[in-house]
């Protein structure tokens, strides 16, 4: 029986209709069945015609259940869409990144055809990462509740008003201050808002949860590396009016009067993402930031004992980090 791959892209842009035209042609030719989303075929059939690989629709020849994996052709916002499609399944998802940094992705435009001769020889392992679950609070009434592969973002509703907030940490108040917002994250969004908003770098493997104020007005406004049992919570306070908004993964939003208290756990619904490589996250971070490892030689030992890794890592020095 043919395996069934998912084809997402982001086809309001060309380059990825080119994409997913050309890995849905090369699916079917080496024998296995591209699945794409009625929308997305059509936008795609709008542009090649008949030169469309023969290709199913989701959902109506074919469930999530009946998907052996889902190739993502766009950047990180793109593989967050196919998240919210996927989550509650056995899913993977492998991403070529189309975009500019695409920490979630696994390869380039340019590997695309490499990429697809992996999916056919089913040449990848699948890693989880961690999620969030986030509730909303409001008089003592539920009034959202949603997740997060990336983070969960607090985040003044008035660009002229300060927000105030109270943040805690397992039932207990750590500080209160007043600021453009509290990113509440994973260490999969390390790399994303919470870093813009001067967070840690954590290592995917980590199991972690992470707290980072933005341009937060008081003292103590470092951000925090919490236990992944922990309990997050924000609470915006009432001492003014000013209200927030929500953003979970840029995706999600829910309005937060004064008064609204957020809540983070770790979820229990991982999102898998396929890897083609195994390439350690540390030599991702150089490629992917352009990070300058110019004069390290590495661990003691001669060139013969060195391991291919660090070969290849003092081959990304020497060469600017950009191998």
């Amino acid at each position: 029986m043919s395996r069934r791959i998912l084809v997402l892209a982001h086809t309001g842009r060309q380059a990825a209709m080119a994409a997913a035209q050309e890995a849905c042609t090369q699916l079917h030719t080496s024998g296995l069945i591209p699945v794409m989303r009625r929308k997305d075929l059509e936008d795609i059939q709008s542009v090649y015609g008949v030169l469309t690989a023969p290709t199913e629709i989701l959902d109506e020849d074919v469930d999530l259940h009946g998907v052996d994996l889902g190739m993502v052709l766009g950047g990180d916002g793109t593989i967050l869409r196919a998240a919210e499609l996927v989550r509650d399944t056995n899913v993977p998802l492998l991403g070529v990144n189309l975009g500019h940094v695409g920490f979630l992705a696994e390869s380039e435009r340019a590997d695309l055809t490499q990429t697809v001769h992996w999916v056919v020889e089913r040449a990848y392992t699948v890693e989880e990462r961690m999620t969030i679950d986030v509730k909303v609070w409001f008089e003592n009434r539920l009034i959202a509740h949603t997740w997060a592969l990336n983070e969960a973002a607090i985040e003044k509703a008035d660009r002229q008003r300060m927000l105030e907030v109270v943040v805690e940490v397992d039932a207990r108040p750590i500080s209160s201050f007043g600021c453009d917002g509290v990113v509440l994250a994973t260490p999969t969004g390390s790399t994303a808002y919470s870093f813009s908003a001067g967070g840690p770098v954590v290592w995917p493997e980590v199991e972690a949860l992470l707290i980072a104020p933005i341009s937060a007005h008081a003292l103590f406004s470092r951000p925090l590396v919490v236990a992944p049992t922990s309990i997050l919570a924000v609470e915006v306070l009432t001492r003014t009016d000013a209200a927030g908004v929500l953003w979970c993964d840029g995706r999600r939003s829910v309005e937060l009067p004064p008064g609204a208290r957020v809540e983070v756990t770790r979820s229990s619904i991982p999102v898998r993402l396929a890897r083609t490589h195994s390439t350690p996250f540390s030599e991702r971070l150089v490629r992917k930031f352009q990070l300058p490892t110019q004069g390290w030689r590495g661990p003691a030992g001669s060139p013969g004992e060195l391991s291919d890794s660090v070969e290849l890592s003092r081959h990304t020095a020497d060469s600017g980090g950009t191998a």
